[in-house]
């Protein structure tokens, strides 16, 4: 089925057309065969697509031909917002959003905001409006506050990478936008995965929505190797080094719980002649997009990141990713690999796991259906004992069980709007 089969009008599908040629698109994925023509007929939507399925086109493309078919008659008001939860990601839909729009014959605007850069010059980009705006929740209505845009003439709104959306933090802020938010308008609600919360939230917002479930299949799975090396706790760093070093990997994402870890292991690379970073929240803006240049650039051999580099963001020929720790979820460790293994090419992830998280490891095994055999490096055999109580069935490992976590029952909350606390 080509793209021309689904809905575009002859004034927009040719600009159109070129633009997709030029990003790669050959014939529609299937999530975009689905979407794109409920869209453009002015459906809600509920998508759930597994990561680099192309969710993004799916919803920007039939925006674009809504937005492009009135651009010319009214005055440049937001007519599309898309709220997404990371600046990488948000950065990342804008510059996509750009590129399918450059051949429309009139102009449309896209402004990307988020927070953690200074806000007075997103506040003079959206001097004269924007058609389209790609937000993080908290600087959005920063912006709003300070009366630098208005979301009173939005017809369509996008939760993209919806379930993120709905982590601690981001409820009350949600809900905030949605009042200010034309009650007659069109969502469109895209993820890998769908959560209670989620589902809670669609179930109250959507009319009448189209649900679509792209299931995963060999053929569009993509072709990941996975690996579990056994190794004492405090032998990873090493380890680490060593195939780094042996293995001759060109790039490798590395992937720790916690911004202290994240300094440490990236400076103990360094002092192994390893070119590092760390990336993580609590850096600059500035320090991010730096380190996501030079790692795309082939500038830096390794990045060792917390989860917010776990989802959104695309690095081409990305051909490792290392589990240093372990997810808390099985659903982040699907986002975790799933850095690699993109656009077609192979990937490779690799686990590191210790005598205190192999139940832990084993729990990600069966929520994910997989069976990972256990191997051991030549000189980095482990020494450590599993601890007593790592094989008690009433221990769940550290992962999120069936059972609801604090944080789980705080996320809740925050789909309900109850959450105190904010995150820009």
């Amino acid at each position: 089925m080509p793209f021309s089969s689904l809905g575009f009008s002859p004034a927009t599908l040719p600009a159109l057309l070129r633009a997709i040629a030029e990003k790669g698109y050959l014939v529609p994925t299937a999530i975009q065969a689905a979407a794109i023509p409920a869209i453009l007929q002015g459906r809600d939507v509920v998508g759930s697509a597994q990561t680099g399925s192309g969710k993004t086109a799916a919803f920007s493309l039939p925006m674009l031909q809504q937005l492009a078919e009135s651009a010319a008659k009214t005055p440049r008001r937001t007519r599309g917002l898309i709220l997404v939860p990371t600046r990488e990601l948000a950065a990342q839909v804008g510059e996509a959003i750009v590129s399918f729009a450059k051949y429309l014959p009139h102009r449309v605007k896209v402004a990307v905001v988020f927070g953690g850069v200074s806000i007075n010059p997103q506040m003079m980009n959206l001097r004269g409006g924007a058609d389209i705006m790609v937000a993080t929740p908290g600087r959005l209505l920063d912006l709003v506050e300070r009366n630098a845009l208005s979301l009173a003439a939005v017809s369509t709104l996008v939760l993209d990478e919806a379930d993120r959306l709905l982590d601690l933090g981001f409820g009350e802020e949600l809900g905030r936008i949605l009042a200010l938010l034309p009650p007659k308008r069109q969502n469109l609600f895209f993820s890998a995965t769908f959560p209670p919360a989620i589902e809670a939230l669609a179930a109250s917002l959507l009319h009448t929505p189209l649900r679509i479930e792209v299931e995963a299949t060999p053929e569009l799975e993509p072709d990941i190797t996975q690996r579990a090396i056994e190794v004492d706790a405090s032998r990873r760093t090493q380890l680490l080094r060593h195939l780094v070093q042996t293995e001759k990997w060109s790039r490798v994402l590395v992937f720790v719980a916690t911004k202290h870890a994240a300094e440490i292991v990236a400076d103990k690379l360094r002092k192994a002649d390893i070119v590092a970073e760390p990336f993580h929240g609590e850096l600059s803006q500035g320090k991010r997009t730096q380190v996501l240049h030079d790692f795309k650039a082939n500038a830096l051999q390794v990045v060792v990141a917390t989860d917010v580099a776990a989802r959104g963001i695309d690095i081409v020929q990305l051909p490792v990713v290392v589990n240093y720790d372990l997810p808390r979820s099985a659903v982040d460790y699907t986002h975790r690999i799933g850095r690699t293994g993109r656009a077609g090419e192979n990937g490779l992830a690799i686990s590191f796991v210790s005598a205190g998280t192999e139940a832990h490891f084993k729990l990600i095994e069966k929520r994910q259906r997989l069976s990972v055999p256990r191997e051991q490096v030549a000189g980095f055999e482990p020494v450590e004992v599993q601890p007593p109580n790592a094989a008690d069935p009433s221990s769940n490992g550290g992962i999120k069980g069936k059972r609801p976590s604090k944080k789980d029952k705080l996320r809740e909350a925050a789909a309900r709007g109850l959450s105190p606390q904010q995150d820009k």
